[in-house]
């Protein structure tokens, strides 16, 4: 079932512009699936979808082939136009976006090799992040404020 379900998204998200999950959830529900946004948001994260540009000032869910050196820049860039602020407790780091860019920068931080970074959860705004330890956390907001600010110099 996860297979079809999964192929299902691809076609989908080939054929439309698809820009939230619950976008995604009724279409998937239309075609004759039974899920959940959990699930999704897990499919989301195995298949490695992004969001990219729509070319209308949208963003959509796009399946990335291979983590080149483009694909790490434009997450680069995700983190520099999206952050505004951060800060933690014990092992857990809250990061406050631009609104309607929490999603994008959390699916940009799955994706990139940042030690003792476990994972995180986006709404709108806002994102909520694991680290391994509590020791990590300082290391892990050093390593985004350093890319977002690495892409300020280099744009």
């Amino acid at each position: 079932m996860k297979e079809k379900r999964q192929n299902k998204i691809k076609e989908i998200i080939e054929l439309k512009n698809i820009e939230t999950q619950d976008e995604l959830l009724a279409e998937l529900t239309k075609a004759g699936f039974s899920t959940t946004q959990a699930t999704i948001s897990r499919d989301i994260r195995e298949m490695k979808l992004t969001k990219i540009s729509d070319g209308s000032g949208k963003q959509k869910y796009a399946i990335i082939q291979n983590a080149d050196t483009d694909v790490m820049q434009k997450y680069h860039r995700v983190l520099s136009a999206g952050v505004l602020n951060m800060d933690y407790a014990e092992n857990m780091i809250v990061i406050r976006t631009v609104s309607g860019m929490a999603m994008a920068v959390a699916a940009a931080l799955d994706n990139m090799d940042i030690q003792g970074f476990m994972g995180c959860i986006a709404g709108d705004d806002t994102i909520f992040c694991v680290a391994r330890s509590s020791a990590f956390c300082k290391e892990i907001i050093a390593e985004i404020r350093k890319i977002a600010s690495d892409d300020l110099l280099e744009g």
